[in-house]
């Protein structure tokens, strides 16, 4: 299997192929990235709890995603959803520093993974027009960023459109 990026927009139906792809795994480790900032958060948040597997093993982490990847038993497809959410809490985090921290962490994790059969979801962000504001752009261009490095790496890069998958890669 390797390492499978699903990408698409918001709600095209991402998280839903990502899942369909691990349900054979007999051991899932599910790192969840995204934070309950706001009630809408907290409904896609238990949305998704929902809709996972029970036997499934859940990690809330929001940024260090190598150091959670480390205590992953060797056995465990690795599911991280998203990639969209954790660049969005990297820079509230680090907030000028962010892209050097960024893409260092970004590369960690992505050594750290490279043992794992693993399935990355994200968001396509290079689809639309420009932002606008000036934290909406940076974050923009680190997802887009993030996005190519990913799919460097990936054998294979899916994107879902209104609940159907396209294989992009290879």
């Amino acid at each position: 299997m390797g390492i499978k990026l699903i990408t698409g927009g918001v709600r095209s139906g991402k998280s839903r192929f990502a899942e369909s792809l691990c349900m054979d795994a007999e051991y899932v480790t599910y790192v969840a990235t995204g934070v309950a900032s706001d009630e809408e958060m907290k409904k896609r948040i238990e949305h998704h709890r929902k809709r996972r597997p029970d036997h499934w093993c859940v990690v809330e982490e929001p940024h260090r995603l190598a150091r959670v990847i480390q205590t992953v038993p060797p056995h465990h497809l690795v599911l991280v959803d998203s990639l969209t959410a954790w660049v969005s809490n990297q820079l509230m985090l680090y907030k000028e520093e962010w892209e050097e921290h960024l893409k260092q962490d970004a590369r960690d994790w992505l050594e750290t993974l490279k043992p794992y059969e693993a399935v990355l979801v994200t968001d396509e962000v290079g689809l639309g027009g420009v932002a606008m504001h000036p934290v909406s752009r940076a974050f923009q261009d680190g997802l887009g960023w993030l996005n190519q490095e990913v799919a460097q790496v990936a054998d294979e890069v899916w994107m879902v459109i209104a609940g159907i998958p396209w294989r992009v890669k290879p």
